[in-house]
């Protein structure tokens, strides 16, 4: 190890000096010269001189702001801190080392330090690491072409797996090295691996072939590397004793014991005199030091093992009757546990039931809610264009009630379907920039009819201090407004009905908002001021039957504020009214926030289209149809998703309206089929759709927009307008 370490400090010194010259003359001199005398303080053992002179290096390379200096004398120190066998701070010299030297283009000292890196790792049995850090000198010195530095990194790696105990993936690493270096072996990596071979051999109690490993390496190392053949000999000498040959044994340990003291001197000698007699005093004054505290420790040991007996038989006194009561408490805490897991068994089957019911439910009031949208679309669709149409007047009357009717019917099942949707979180937060003003004036004018039918005083004061344009979801604040204030007016007959906004909070772009909505109404009785916001929960069976409803408004309105992070609170009095206080937050609107979309589009773009509509109930072809040709569009009509796809792929449309539900191929499929040979033509989803549909789920099928069933008759004309002009 050391001998790897010294060549690639060389290396690395040598890069040091040849990238120097490419500095200003004066920061070349002087870091330079720093890094030279660290390296000569540091053969010649002066350790502390060495430290410094490569701190100084360090010093001058940051007031020279030269990063690449900075890195050559972290890894100068690093050097250093190995050489003492102060294997952790030389590690953190080498890391930051690296921290700089990453950023730069592969370099020799960037390789030089993680390899040095990894030295460090592998002394501190940091296997994982070293393996990673040697994998990253050897790309590097890969990408250099500097093969000698590879083969050396190539042993540390089987010396790596050899210390995991990964034996045969380091043999392999071992004797790929020893064919590649041959008789050219000036690094002594042949005699190294052979070592490790037999190594690996006496751990595995081959010792035949232990010794075949060792005395080759032996042999081809001679005295090129007196370390690695201290540790060859001592091998040898186990190998021999293992294999009953004492001789030989004695004579490698008395070799390796003669090597070993003569390397001791030699480094005794590096160390200096004065150095070394130095080391022997503080060695023996911690000899006699560590003496003196054993000496301490036994009296004081002795004087508390009197103790310790007295205390020891009344320990197995108290432990004798504690076990006594130890047993009696086993054998409850069994019976105990008996009737716990049984209750346990119990509980988890009840759980079990009450997920599926639970499961059960949801799916039959989507199916159902689903399923209510397609006759739904039917009335409203054909109140729509007999409206259009210019009824008498007489007429009038019952095409309003009937339109009437059908926007309740489609307010209760969206009820239904978004309380699925909100318990399932199937639901999605977006965040468009809209007027918050007229977003409540909107609301205001949509229930002014409602107020003048129950004889209210119905106003909105807003807080002048509030913006007009915010961020949040309006749609879902919408539905939450719209709820709380239908509720006031409609439990509220000849009375008031207030909706007052504040300003709470205000930091920077965010702000919260307060919403009071107060009536006079009929007020909501104490034992039923948590239960309102149940799903299905009216406060009574009589209230129902008078003001109707499907008592989920409550129940999505406080699901919808948890959704967007906000509260709701609620005080009120039978016959005196109730009063609901809302927060939510909202961030100020910015110019590049997303716009609430509108519903618009342009006539001109409809004229002379041709639309294929495909549809398999004969009452939605005739609406649909004849709200395409309203538009002056051409349009035909194909009732199967098979046809569909032969009809496309032999005629040429502007549009395909796709129903998702058809019998056989369904309309997923059929446009999954189109795609394959038609990527241009516009394809939009017409859809009841349900909890298990998402626009998503729908695009993802190479549809391009999705229409929900009912329509709207403007967002379906704003839809398609918007795919035309595409």
């Amino acid at each position: 190890m050391r001998f790897l370490f010294q060549l690639f400090f060389y290396l690395f010194l040598v890069s040091v000096l040849a990238q120097s010259k490419n500095q200003l003359k004066t920061e070349t001199d002087s870091v330079s010269s720093y890094l030279e005398l660290a390296t000569f303080y540091n053969k010649t053992n002066e350790y502390n001189l060495a430290i410094a002179y490569a701190q100084k290096a360090f010093d001058y390379a940051k007031s020279m702001r030269n990063p690449k200096k900075m890195a050559q004398s972290y890894a100068a120190m690093g050097a250093i801190y190995f050489e003492i066998n102060k294997f952790e701070e030389a590690a953190k010299q080498y890391t930051k080392c690296l921290e700089i030297a990453d950023a730069y283009p592969a370099s020799n000292e960037q390789a030089y330090s993680y390899f040095q890196l990894a030295l460090c790792q592998i002394e501190l049995k940091q296997y994982l690491n070293a393996e990673l850090n040697l994998e990253n000198a050897k790309n590097i010195y890969s990408f250099l072409r500097i093969s000698d530095a590879i083969t050396l990194i190539q042993l540390q790696m089987g010396i790596v797996k050899e210390a995991k105990g990964d034996f045969d993936a380091a043999k392999l690493v071992f004797n790929q090295l020893i064919l590649q270096k041959g008789k050219k072996d000036p690094l002594s990596i042949t005699s190294t691996a052979l070592y490790h071979l037999g190594n690996i051999e006496l751990q595995n109690f081959r010792y035949r072939l232990a010794l075949y490993y060792l005395n080759k390496a032996e042999k081809t190392n001679g005295n090129n590397n007196l370390i690695l053949r201290t540790k060859i000999l001592l091998a040898l000498s186990k190998a021999y004793e293992k294999s009953i040959d004492m001789p030989m044994a004695y004579a490698n340990l008395k070799l390796h014991m003669q090597l070993e003291d003569s390397l001791i001197n030699q480094n005794r000698r590096k160390f200096g005199p004065r150095d070394f007699d130095q080391f022997q005093e503080n060695e023996r004054l911690k000899t006699i030091e560590k003496l003196d505290k054993e000496n301490k420790a036994q009296q004081k040991a002795s004087r508390i093992a009197n103790i310790i007996i007295i205390l020891s038989i009344a320990f197995i006194l108290i432990l004798s009757l504690l076990s006594i009561s130890l047993y009696k408490n086993n054998l409850i805490r069994k019976k105990s546990n008996v009737l716990l897991e049984e209750k346990n068994q119990e509980l988890e089957l009840a759980k079990t039931k009450a997920e599926k019911a639970n499961k059960a439910r949801a799916d039959f009031l989507s199916t159902v809610s689903h399923e209510l949208r397609t006759p739904l679309n039917a009335i409203n669709g054909i109140t729509h264009l007999l409206l259009e149409e210019n009824p008498k007047a007489s007429q009038l009357d019952y095409l309003n009630s009937l339109k009437f009717s059908g926007n309740y019917l489609l307010t209760f099942i969206n009820e239904i379907l978004e309380i699925n949707r909100i318990e399932s979180e199937a639901i999605e937060v977006e965040q468009l920039s809209f007027n918050l003003k007229e977003l409540t004036e909107n609301l205001q004018n949509s229930l002014k009819e409602l107020a003048i039918i129950n004889n209210n005083r119905f106003s909105i004061l807003l807080d002048p201090a509030m913006p007009s344009q915010v961020v949040s979801d309006p749609t879902k604040l919408s539905q939450i407004l719209l709820n709380l204030i239908n509720n006031a007016l409609k439990f509220t007959k000849n009375g008031e009905v207030h909706v007052t906004t504040k300003v709470l909070q205000l930091e920077g772009e965010n702000i919260n908002i307060e919403f009071k909505i107060a009536d006079t109404g009929i007020g909501i009785p104490e034992d039923k001021l948590e239960s309102v916001f149940d799903s299905f929960s009216q406060g009574s069976i009589e209230i129902n039957r008078k003001y109707g409803g499907t008592g989920l408004g409550l129940s999505i309105v406080k699901r919808l504020i948890e959704i967007l992070s906000g509260t709701i609170t609620l005080e009120s009095q039978v016959g005196k009214g109730s009063t609901f206080t809302v927060v939510l937050p909202f961030r100020i609107s910015k110019e590049d926030d997303v716009p609430q979309n509108q519903f618009t589009y342009n006539d001109h773009v409809f004229k002379n289209k041709k639309v294929l509509l495909i549809e398999d109930n004969k009452i939605n072809q005739m609406i649909t149809k004849k709200m395409v040709e309203n538009k002056a569009m051409i349009c035909e009509v194909i009732d199967n998703g098979e046809d569909a796809i032969q009809s496309v792929k032999n005629n040429r449309y502007d549009l395909v309206l796709m129903d998702v539900h058809l019998p056989g191929i369904n309309g997923t499929i059929a446009t999954q089929t189109i795609r394959t040979f038609d990527t241009q033509t516009k394809i939009i989803a017409l859809t009841a759709i349900s909890l298990n549909e998402n626009r998503e789920m729908l695009l993802s099928f190479g549809m391009n927009d999705v229409i929900t069933k009912p329509f709207n008759p403007e967002e379906f004309y704003h839809i398609i307008c918007k795919n035309l002009e595409a």
